[in-house]
């Protein structure tokens, strides 16, 4: 397994080959304090074991995916699936992949780019699939960049899945959080998404306006308010730190996990894309190049 570190005068970015993760991001808190703002293993070993996709590339389809699979061109395609909801990619989707690094930069806005090959019916998703991701640092932003082509029709949607963590308390409850998005997708017991989307105005699911996280958790698909390429932002009273969230995409997943605490902003196309027909396509055709891009800028919030 490799490791590469880029860094500049405001961030240090410790990357792995494996599952292409970000392991640290480490930013100045208001003391002047090195603080690692994202959950990680010391021992890169142990993402070999790890289940909850920690700084890792999800693919090829990030988030759910219903019925066990879609049809695409008059033909059916079966994914590994529990239940019939398919997840981030399948068993062995490409956070369990070793990944080539192709370049790295260690000058002005240095950057390392790391390359997959994902091969035709790999976990029953068509086309030969090269995936592409490039994390670079532009002053004190973290540029995450997906890209991807196919040599057949197939379906792609990409996304990061760090798990932010600002301060070393053991809640986010006095997180400041807000969320560029006035709607949700509406889902089911299973987070399948029904096909409708609902207005988040007066639900706990409300953080259009900035506002304490508090008791409320989420895994949850937001529609990102399209007039503003700000997807959302996130602080800590505690270190000073705040975080803006950037992306070209329609929706932000955001996931505060049970088991510790933090917060993911999954910044993807619509989650089952593929079976519901009026979302935003998915489908990535010979010739195309699918460009996904997300923007984490860190500034000290006093």
């Amino acid at each position: 397994m490799k490791q590469v570190t880029i860094n500049n005068s405001f961030i240090t970015l410790i990357v792995l080959d494996y599952g292409a993760v970000i392991q640290k991001i480490l930013v100045k808190d208001k003391n002047g304090e090195s603080t690692n703002v994202v959950v990680g293993y010391d021992y890169p070993s142990k993402y070999l074991k790890d289940e909850f996709f920690l700084g890792a590339c999800v693919g090829r389809y990030a988030g759910r995916i219903s019925n066990g699979g879609f049809e695409l061109d008059r033909e059916q395609f079966h994914l590994h699936s529990n239940n019939g909801v398919h997840l981030h990619g399948g068993k062995n989707n490409f956070s369990k992949q070793h990944w080539k690094i192709t370049e790295v930069n260690y000058k002005e806005d240095p950057f390392v780019k790391l390359q997959y090959h994902s091969k035709h019916l790999e976990e029953g998703y068509p086309g030969n699939l090269t995936a592409t991701v490039t994390y670079k640092l532009v002053g004190n932003a973290l540029h995450v960049i997906h890209e991807a082509t196919t040599d057949r029709t197939t379906v792609v949607n990409l996304t990061n899945h760090s798990y932010f963590r600002l301060d070393n308390e053991t809640f986010i409850d006095d997180y400041e959080l807000q969320l560029n998005c006035p709607e949700m997708l509406e889902t089911t017991e299973q987070l399948i998404p029904t096909g409708a989307s609902k207005s988040v105005r007066g639900s706990e699911y409300d953080f259009v306006k900035q506002r304490r996280i508090g008791s409320t958790r989420l895994d949850t698909p937001f529609a990102i308010d399209l007039s503003s390429d700000k997807a959302a932002e996130v602080s800590s009273k505690k270190t000073g730190i705040g975080m803006k969230v950037y992306t070209n995409q329609p929706a932000v997943v955001v996931y505060t996990p049970g088991g510790f605490p933090a917060i993911c902003f999954e910044t993807q196309n619509y989650p089952d894309a593929p079976n519901q027909k009026h979302f935003p396509s998915s489908v990535l055709k010979p010739g195309e190049k699918y460009h996904n891009i997300a923007i984490f800028k860190f500034d000290l919030v006093l």
